[in-house]
């Protein structure tokens, strides 16, 4: 293969170009071949010195995005509704005027809580997002903003912010030096890490392994990770927290805690989690009580372990209680802060320590509905269609979503879908007409992956390596396109002017100075003021990316953002709740259990439309014991109906010992058809929503939807 930037001459003129997969936390660095403008080859880069050469299916298929007929180019206009609805495209000038007027219309007529935001998981995986799409949300007055925070990791954060003092100061696993990974709920080998940057996940995995480690997983499903773990446990869905609390009292009565000086309230701790024995654990979950004990005490000997829980254990009813479990085992075995503990990343840009991303705050107001405290400025995604239902002063009258699909990825979908029908206005930014961009006015549609420059802020934050690396564009953008950066921009001047209740002028004229600068200019500018030595000339001369080395330990509690420079071991909230889990109620008789799962190959409800990623064997069936099967005179195959409090869907149901018997799983992101209409993003992809059959009553204290460990019949 040529250099990059090399041309050759095999079949026509192709270029060599480095490039970045950012469809997902791994951020793996890419190698690809361009012949007319088209991605033609995509292979990992051997020597991104995070990544090492790795690459997934999704990344493979990065130029399928680019060269998607169904991605819109160029902003549209809907006339008329529903199954008869059509779309116009339009200019940028007319379609940034009419979401700007539709947006200042409802404030100036209803106040500023009628106006609704959701940003979708892709702002986080686009540098013009970071620098200007949240600097634009925050301009907003509003309190009505959401996000897929609520979704899947609100309770990381939450506990971030009250042990440490900020919401992502959060220590990762040092995967590349541990001796003992147990893993609660988290699928690495499908995702190659959440909140947790590990790209090669398989082959780290397989370097651990060779020097004598071990990974332990508890799942309710034999999972990818689960399957190559070298050991497994079912648990039951929801009960997560009553085997981490009885390791956490296994520790403390058989004397095998080690904290750090700068922990407190230990004895608080122990009190607490007296009554969570591993028989009473052993009743709640299904794991047995001498597992539960053994695994403490291994955890306990290891020479550097991490623990780590991910998305099966936050999104459930008692989510915040599970990470702060997590937490604790890691502190009071002295593993955090430690080699081959759970560490503290020094990214080249700190986005933490200079606080370009804030520290987060709880409880400061409360949802107008339901009465649901907010978390860092915005509401539980759970509670937004009955704010858009629900009459009244601060009714949400127009929503607009950012590279979001809330339809098909909060709960109760469904209801959410005939909710958005009856708001005044709705616009988008977003590449897609999907479930919920059916509903906006307008659609205004930013460059994709290749077509803009790339830094990943969050994810060197949360990376099991320190490295930097900035990707230029690998196509220009279109005559007719904008950035995503580019219509903040605009949109925000725009809306300021027609706002009756203006901003104070300083800060207008403040905020439209910085968001003039582009992301670029912003990233070479944090490079050069801060500590790293690392230059955006530097990384402009490798763009394969610059190593700055392993995690290092001895960064607490120097670095922690609470005002004694200590953590507090059991914070408040936390105590509360765990009075909550003592009372939990179990599920009896005939009710099964639904937990959703992800696979490779998908994007959360994206990339269903690519023939790359869509052909094999389906996955989009109901996984269900055999046991479990038999018992309701099931058979593999057929068709079943599945029920929830909120609603049922019929579906495919596939036997499989891979599920905990009592049991099932739907993916999430599928059931792209809404009001018999079939969208384009759905091209060959069967399936049903499990986002219509999760409830948006039950919530985590956190405010996180409880979307694992739903009760549901099979029929």
């Amino acid at each position: 293969m040529a250099s990059p930037g090399q041309t050759c001459d095999d079949a026509g003129v192709a270029e060599q170009h480095i490039g970045v997969c950012n469809l997902c936390e791994a951020t793996c660095g890419l190698l690809l071949t361009i012949e007319g403008g088209r991605v033609t080859g995509v292979r990992g880069n051997p020597d991104d010195p995070l990544s090492r050469g790795h690459i997934c299916p999704k990344g493979v298929a990065i130029g399928d995005i680019h060269a998607d007929p169904d991605r819109l180019r160029r902003p549209v206009r809907r006339i008329g509704r529903g199954a008869d609805a059509r779309w116009e495209e339009i200019g940028w000038g007319e379609a940034l005027d009419l979401v700007a007027d539709g947006i200042a219309r409802t404030i100036n007529e209803h106040g500023e809580d009628a106006f609704a935001l959701y940003l979708g998981n892709p702002n986080a995986h686009s540098l013009g997002a970071l620098t200007h799409g949240i600097a634009v949300a925050q301009s907003f007055r509003t309190r009505n903003k959401y996000s897929a925070t609520s979704v899947d990791q609100l309770p990381h954060q939450l506990i971030g912010n009250l042990l440490y003092g900020h919401q992502l100061l959060l220590p990762v696993p040092d995967i590349d030096r541990t001796s003992y990974f147990l893993v609660f709920g988290a699928n690495p080998m499908a995702s190659n890490g959440s909140l947790m940057t590990v790209p090669d996940f398989p082959g780290r995995l397989r370097e651990l392994q060779a020097r004598g480690g071990r990974m332990v997983v508890f799942d309710p499903r034999r999972t990818e990770t689960a399957r190559v773990a070298d050991e497994h446990h079912f648990v039951r869905p929801g009960t997560d927290a009553w085997v981490l609390l009885a390791m956490l009292n296994t520790l403390f009565a058989e004397g095998l805690t080690s904290p750090a000086s700068y922990v407190d309230g230990l004895d608080a701790v122990a009190e607490a989690v007296a009554d969570f024995t591993p028989e009473a654990a052993e009743q709640a979950s299904g794991v047995p009580a001498e597992v539960i004990v053994r695994i403490a005490r291994e955890l306990a000997a290891a020479d550097g372990a991490a623990a780590y829980g991910r998305m099966g254990v936050s999104t459930q009813e008692f989510g915040l209680v599970c990470q702060w479990a997590v937490q604790l085992l890691n502190l009071v075995t002295g593993n955090t802060d430690r080699v081959g503990g759970a560490m503290l990343t020094s990214p080249a840009i700190d986005a933490v320590g200079r606080g370009l991303l804030g520290r987060g705050h709880y409880d400061r107001f409360r949802s107008r509905v339901r009465q649901a405290p907010e978390f860092g400025g915005e509401l539980p995604v759970s509670v937004l269609r009955e704010e858009i239902e629900t009459p009244g002063e601060g009714q949400v009258r127009a929503l607009l979503t950012i590279a979001g699909n809330p339809v098909l990825s909060t709960p109760d979908g469904a209801a959410l879908d005939k909710a958005l029908e009856g708001l005044d206005f709705c616009a988008a930014i977003d590449i897609y007409l999907n479930e919920t961009t059916r509903h906006a006015d307008v659609i205004l549609p930013p460059t994709t992956l290749l077509e803009r420059d790339h830094y990943d802020l969050p994810f060197h934050v949360l990376a099991v390596r320190d490295t930097a690396r900035f990707t230029p564009a690998v196509f220009p953008k279109g005559r007719d396109q904008r950035h995503d950066w580019e219509i903040f921009r605009d949109l925000y001047t725009r809306v300021a002017r027609r706002l009756e209740r203006k901003a104070p002028l300083k800060r207008r004229l403040m905020t439209e100075a910085r968001l003039r600068l582009s992301p670029t200019l912003m990233i070479g500018m944090l490079l050069r003021t801060g500590r790293s030595g690392v230059t955006i000339s530097q990384l402009r001369k490798h763009p394969e990316g610059v190593d700055i080395g392993p995690l290092r330990g001895g960064q607490l509690p120097g670095r922690l953002f609470t005002k004694d420079k200590r953590i507090k071991a059991l914070p408040d909230l936390v105590a509360g709740d765990l009075t909550r889990l003592r009372a939990q109620e179990l599920p009896t008789g005939d009710e099964l259990l639904l937990i959703g799962r992800r696979h490779q190959r998908d994007c959360n409800s994206w990339m269903h439309n690519t023939d790359r990623l869509t052909k094999g064997r389906p996955r989009h069936h109901l996984l269900m014991h055999p046991a479990d099967l038999d018992a309701r005179g099931l058979t593999d195959g057929a068709v079943v109906t599945v029920t929830s409090r909120v609603g049922k869907v019929e579906v495919e149901v596939k036997a499989t010992e891979d599920m905990m018997p009592g049991v099932v799983s739907l993916p999430h992101g599928y059931g792209h058809q809404r009001d018999g209409v079939r969208l384009g993003i759905a091209t060959g992809v069967a399936g049903v929503s499990i986002n219509d059959l999760t409830d948006p009553e039950r919530m985590d204290v956190s405010g996180n939807a409880a979307l694992s460990g739903v009760p549901v019949t099979v029929s």
